[in-house]
């Protein structure tokens, strides 16, 4: 990638990324179809190896991952502090935050890293983000219509925890969106709206921390570790972006519904099935 990878590339992917990762309409869904709408656009690919390619993946994810810890500090202050609780032999409300976390983070480690490679070569068709974007567009609209019964995460179960990260699981599929289920998954279980997304995007810290050490450590059997100044700036960027995305949705959601995000799955779902079967679309960039 290096010098030779052109600006829009930079900021495109990275605004997408940056808003797309924390709201319930799949980044991995949009970054696909970003790639493959530049190429179908005429414009050329990014230049350089997968692995700088991969790198500025990775920064991406780490820019928005800044953002999401800065946004949420106390939560995450709280649960480092539940670490330190738990590995002093102390209980109390923070090893609980903590271990509410952790429950409903360690479904998707496992599933992840053994669906890794099926994901990579069998689920990134526009025919799957279609219908992924479109179904849980619907699931998402019945599951925010539930009684709601809990407003404080110390009032969540294990179980409830547990419900969440076995729905995080389906986010492997691009289109599901990892936000999205794990929101869905609260609403069901009658989380209000603003802690539904609190402990999805929660959930993503550790998520995004163990996708990334995966990527760097293909990255360092690969033999390049390099950061080029291209992945610095796409992080920077996507860490802006991402800050603004979070806030303004958090916002939004106390004092209104996930409406918004179902309408534009239902449209992005609709949009891509028409251009799928009635135009026979099909990106390269699937092979």
């Amino acid at each position: 990638m290096g010098s030779n990878v052109a600006l829009y590339y930079i900021f495109f992917l990275a605004i997408v990324q940056g808003i797309t990762e924390f709201l319930p309409i799949s980044s991995s869904a949009h970054l696909i179809l970003g790639r493959d709408l530049l190429l179908e656009l005429g414009l050329p690919p990014m230049e350089g190896t997968p692995a700088d390619e991969l790198a500025f993946d990775v920064a991406l994810h780490v820019g928005s991952l800044f953002a999401v810890i800065l946004y949420f500090w106390r939560d995450f202050v709280e649960i480092v502090l539940g670490v330190v609780d738990g590995l002093t032999g102390r209980s109390g409300p923070r090893f609980r935050f903590f271990l509410l976390v952790l429950v409903g983070t360690l479904p998707i480690v496992v599933v992840g890293f053994l669906a890794k490679d099926m994901v990579t070569n069998l689920l990134r068709s526009t025919e799957i983000i279609a219908w992924m974007t479109l179904i849980f567009g619907v699931v998402l609209w019945m599951a925010d219509r539930a009684k709601i019964k809990k407003d404080n995460p110390y009032e969540m179960t294990m179980r409830d925890a547990l419900v969440i990260g076995l729905l995080q699981c389906l986010a492997i599929i691009p289109g599901v969106s990892r936000s999205g289920i794990t929101m869905t998954g609260g609403r069901l279980l009658g989380l209000d709206r603003p802690l539904s997304a609190r402990f999805a995007l929660l959930l993503s810290i550790p998520t995004i921390v163990a996708a990334g050490m995966l990527a760097t450590y293909d990255l360092y059997n690969g033999g390049n570790t390099r950061l080029t100044a291209d992945a610095v700036l796409g992080g920077a960027l996507a860490f802006v972006t991402a800050w603004i995305a979070i806030a303004l949705m958090m916002r939004w959601l106390r004092n209104a519904s996930y409406a918004p995000f179902v309408v534009y799955r239902l449209v992005l779902g609709i949009v891509l099935l028409a251009l799928v079967y009635g135009a026979g679309w099909s990106p390269s960039h699937f092979g």
